[in-house]
């Protein structure tokens, strides 16, 4: 078999691992010891991200076309991808508090919704609580004002009741 043919379907698992994804980021995960390599990708599993490492020509050849194509000049040494279909943060917030504790991970890029962010970029998206954290804060603003009017309403009641 030719090395094309060999390569295709690991283009293909790119692409479809990239079809419909939220976000992807391109690490450098150069220096990481095993064991940190493997709590990084159990971190990233639990969130539902998907952590691989691939030859930076195949995801050239898989992301040609794409919103994701941006990543290329980013595309040089090690490069690992973090990809999320649901949580358009998860895999930056992840990756940038790991780093925290294992200084030779660097993120070097992403692409979140279609955008393009560089490492500072990609720090800022960090700092976006999830979309669950989001909505119960929402949810928690909402409450207040309705749990405050019940308990004007429920001391009229009960001031209402002693008078009578």
């Amino acid at each position: 078999m030719a090395k094309v043919e060999l390569k295709q379907p690991v283009v293909a698992e790119i692409s479809e691992l990239l079809d419909g994804a939220a976000t992807a980021v391109a690490v450098d995960y150069r220096g990481l010891t095993v064991a940190q390599d493997t709590e990084l990708r159990k971190k990233l599993r639990e969130a539902g991200v998907v952590y691989k490492v691939y030859k930076n020509t195949l995801i050239r050849r898989a992301t040609e076309n794409t919103d994701f194509a941006a990543l290329d000049p980013h595309l040089e040494g090690p490069t690992a991808i973090a990809v999320s279909k649901n949580d358009a943060t998860a895999p930056a917030r992840i990756l940038a508090e790991f780093a925290k504790k294992a200084n030779q991970l660097e993120i070097k890029a992403g692409i979140v919704e279609g955008t393009y962010y560089d490492a500072k970029g990609m720090q800022a998206i960090a700092t976006i609580p999830s979309r669950d954290v989001l909505l119960g804060r929402l949810f928690g603003s909402m409450q207040s004002p309705i749990a405050n009017l019940a308990r004007v309403l429920n001391q009229i009641a009960e001031k209402q009741g002693e008078t009578a």
